[in-house]
Order: structure tokens, then sequence, then C-alpha cells
């Protein structure tokens, strides 16, 4: 109960937060701005201006870590691996171009810029996937710092914004069709919101086409925390300090993510009704907003000047070479 008290004021902190950033979004035209990065950049702000870390500590720490957990397992509601059967294996094809450029190529900027892995791999997560989301569910996965996990959703971000304007442009120069405009964008543009946003400015049938495929790309998050929960783990049994603390083999796939699986597995099999499924949705979002509110508190904007310049380009650079790599696929399955 003493407990709960103490953390009371930092969780309703980081919820007035979200609130604040999900009606800031609604009142944004085209909605190209997602309520989680406003919550984390209102989060960073108020922290440069006035934090009571005594106060809040608890109950932010709770809401970054517990809530964020809380609303991957939800986010698992609404996958549905039976969309992979509505978009064709197309979309798949072109899937795994833009997943193995973006790891491939995160790990090779990755070395070559100094970025730590933690944050490299955020970066190529939240490239390959779908932003914000696939970088949150990563980050307690890896026990990435909460610095990273800001840098690494702002990054991306960025490069979202300036993709929003100039994919319906270089779309209408280039006179691309209604389905190739819908596969490019819904393989190479980072955020979901980001990808309607421009898809549906270009056309009413490139944005239904390009929805389909993001949702399809979504999916990919589930084999990504997997894959790197197991790289964390085996990272652990190799360093020294860490042999002595015997890790723990249910460290191997965190039980978060066991739970994450189980759900879009029910979802799949029908278990859960479309509004039920919705609705599960829709919190997760939110939770999701409300814990990267908490992060953001949890951010000394300084740490931002400290990582510098290097890791921004390399989000840059990832980012422009899958969108190369995806119109260039796209072109050679469409034509």
């Amino acid at each position: 109960m003493k407990k709960a008290l103490t953390s009371l004021p930092g969780v309703l902190l980081a919820t007035g937060i979200a609130l604040l950033a999900v009606l800031i979004e609604s009142q944004l035209p085209g909605h190209y701005i997602g309520s989680a990065v406003l919550a984390m950049f209102i989060g960073i702000a108020i922290r440069a201006v006035y934090y009571n870390e005594t106060l809040f500590q608890e109950g932010i720490k709770f809401t970054s870590k517990k809530v964020l957990k809380f609303a991957i397992i939800l986010l698992g509601a609404s996958l549905n691996f039976s969309i992979i059967l509505q978009v064709g294996s197309r979309t798949v094809f072109v899937l795994i171009f833009t997943l193995l450029t973006a790891f491939g190529g995160g790990f090779i900027l990755g070395k070559l810029f100094k970025v730590n892995w933690k944050l490299s791999n955020m970066i190529a997560a939240g490239t390959a996937i779908c932003g914000g989301s696939a970088i949150a569910a990563m980050a307690p996965v890896i026990e990435a710092e909460d610095g990273d996990v800001s840098y690494a959703i702002s990054a991306t971000f960025v490069f979202d914004m300036l993709m929003v304007i100039a994919y319906p442009i270089v779309g209408r120069l280039l006179f691309l069709s209604d389905q190739f405009f819908g596969y490019w964008s819904g393989t190479s543009i980072n955020d979901t919101s980001s990808v309607v946003a421009a898809s549906f400015a270009f056309s009413e049938r490139a944005g239904e086409i390009a929805t389909m495929v993001k949702l399809t790309r979504t999916l990919a998050i589930i084999p990504t925390v997997i894959i790197f929960s197991i790289i964390y783990y085996n990272k652990q049994l190799k360093e020294p300090n860490r042999r002595k603390e015997k890790v723990s083999v249910k460290g191997l796939v965190p039980w978060f993510i066991i739970l994450f699986v189980l759900m879009a597995g029910l979802n799949t099999a029908g278990l859960f009704p479309a509004d039920f499924s919705e609705s599960l949705r829709s919190v997760s979002r939110f939770l999701m907003v409300v814990a990267l509110a908490a992060i953001g508190l949890k951010t000394d904007i300084k740490l931002f000047v400290k990582t510098g310049w290097k890791p921004f380009v390399h989000a840059m650079v990832l980012s422009s070479l899958v969108v190369v790599v995806s119109f260039a696929v796209v072109a050679l399955i469409i034509g």
C-alpha cells in the first residue's frame, strides 16, 4: 500500500502528460505527429524545466518499466498472423529485403559510427518495423537506457516527418501507380501514422494497400524481440560479472514477450471478437503513450548532447537505405 502511494504522483504525472499529448494530436492537422512521440518530448521538456525526483521517481520507474511491458502484452491482441495471407507473398518478399537492409546496414553503420549496440539496434528495429512501437517493445528486452530509447525514437521520428512530405511529391513526379506507392510507403516509412498520412495523401487506394502492408510489417516485432532477447541473454553469459550472478534461463525469452505472442496467437485463432481486440489495441496504445511520457521524464536533455550527432546520422543513412532498397524491390516485383 505504501509503495502504491509513493508511486501515485509519478503515475499521475505520466498519465496527465499522455492525456495532453492525445489532445494535442487530435487538434493537429493530418495527425502527422503521434501522441507517443509528443508525450515523450513533453516529458523531456518538463524534466528540463522542473522535476522533483524524490516525489516522482518511484511512479515514473513503475510506469516506464511495468506499464510499458503491459502495453506490449496488450499490443499482441491487435496482431493477426492471417493478414500475411491477405497481402500475399509479394509483401513478404519486399519485407525480407527491407528487414535485412535495416539490421544488416544497422550493424555496419553502428560499427562505422561507433554507436553502442543497443542504440544502434533500436534504431534498426524502428526503421525496419514500426518506429516507436518497435523501439519500445525492444527496449526492455535488451535493458536499454532510457536516454537511448528517447534518442532512437527521436531520430526515426525526424526522418518520418520528412517522408510524409516527400513521398507524395516523389510519387507524383515519378508517375507511380497506386499499387506501387502503397507497397513502397508501407514497407519503408517507419511509423504507422506516418505511413497512413503519406499514402492517403497520394490516393485512397494507395492508402488502403499501404495500411495492409504496414500491418503485416508490424508482425516482425514478434521474431525481432525474441531473437534479440536470445542475443542479449548470450551477451550476458559472456560477461564475467554476469556469470558469477548465474544468469537465469528465464531471461532467455522474457515473460511479457511470451504473453505478447500468446495474445497474438489467440487473436489469430479468432478467440477475440473484433470489438474486443480493437478495445485492447486502444488501451495498449494509450498505455504506450503513458510509458513513453515516463521515459521522457527520465531522460536528461544533456544525454542527447553527450550522445552526439553520430547516432542521428546513423538513423538518417539507414532509413535512406531502406527507402532505396524498398523502391528497387517493389519495382522488381511490380514493374
